[in-house]
């Protein structure tokens, strides 16, 4: 895999401000364990912070955006903004999207950027950290929590699939194309600013469905919609089943697939939703 961006690198040198308790907006490129240079974005958020203890009182949200996002997109600047009000988010574009190094490897490796992301978050001072994921981001965020036990404090999951190589619905197989075949893969660099990676998972990773009995006692909160044209409501209902009593299941009416589904009313449920249960 390639291990540098695709855009230009250009590294900010604002930091929070330590004295005064104000945070300033940073972009960054952040560098996984296996060498991806990730595009990162921290937003201090809307609430005021307490200059004595500017840790303590919210949350800072890692927000892992779907296949074919990236951290510019308009869908993904309108969580990020909606969540906001809650706390500090961070934004990032997964590797193979937008201007982060690297190709997609459609949920597997990406769990290294989120990891590498969440690290960053918690060193700018952050006690509680939520990871809030869509589709693709949705399973990776289940599996970051499994695999790096401890390093979050909520896990919101929102119109994530259940198990892998699903292809019983039309976009489900229209994405497989993409991901498995060469013109597929053109399709997704060209028409979607994402570069896909031409190997097949080996071996294949830990499903969702899998990762989320390790995530206990981590609050645990999985979103879908009755009409996400993606995923039917069978994979939340598995990943419910799964999670037991350590997690929450809503079933949105009239909801359809990931953020662009996702409304501001819904959004700020989350909201409230990880600020009550983070800690």
């Amino acid at each position: 895999m390639s291990s540098g961006p695709a855009g230009h690198v250009a590294r900010s040198t604002v930091r929070p401000d330590s004295e005064t308790g104000t945070r300033a907006p940073l972009r960054t490129f952040l560098p996984t364990a296996d060498g991806i240079a990730v595009d990162s974005v921290y937003e201090p958020g809307a609430v005021v912070y307490d200059a004595s203890a500017p840790s303590t009182r919210h949350p800072v949200f890692v927000v892992a955006h779907g296949f074919t996002g990236d951290v510019d997109r308009p869908h993904v600047r309108r969580v990020a903004s909606a969540l906001t009000r809650y706390g500090a988010v961070v934004t990032f574009s997964f590797r193979g999207h937008g201007r982060s190094g690297g190709h997609s490897t459609v949920g597997d490796r990406e769990v290294l950027d989120l990891a590498a992301v969440v690290e960053w978050a918690r060193s700018l001072g952050h006690a509680r950290v939520v990871t809030v994921g869509f589709s693709m981001g949705g399973s990776v965020v289940l599996r970051h929590a499994a695999l790096y036990e401890g390093t979050v404090d909520a896990v919101v999951s929102v119109s994530a699939p259940a198990r892998w190589y699903y292809r019983g619905t039309a976009p489900m197989r229209r994405l497989h194309w993409m991901v498995t075949r060469p013109e597929g893969r053109l399709v997704g660099r060209y028409g979607f600013r994402t570069r896909i990676h031409r190997r097949d998972w080996n071996p294949v990773p830990l499903s969702p469905v899998e990762a989320v009995p390790k995530i206990a006692p981590t609050p645990l909160l999985i979103v879908h919609g009755d009409q996400d044209g993606y995923f039917p409501l069978d994979h939340p209902r598995m990943l419910a089943e799964a999670a037991a009593d350590h997690g929450e299941l809503w079933v949105e009416h009239g909801m359809g697939h990931a953020e662009h589904a996702a409304g501001d009313g819904l959004l700020a449920r989350i909201g409230d939703w990880a600020v009550a249960r983070a800690g």
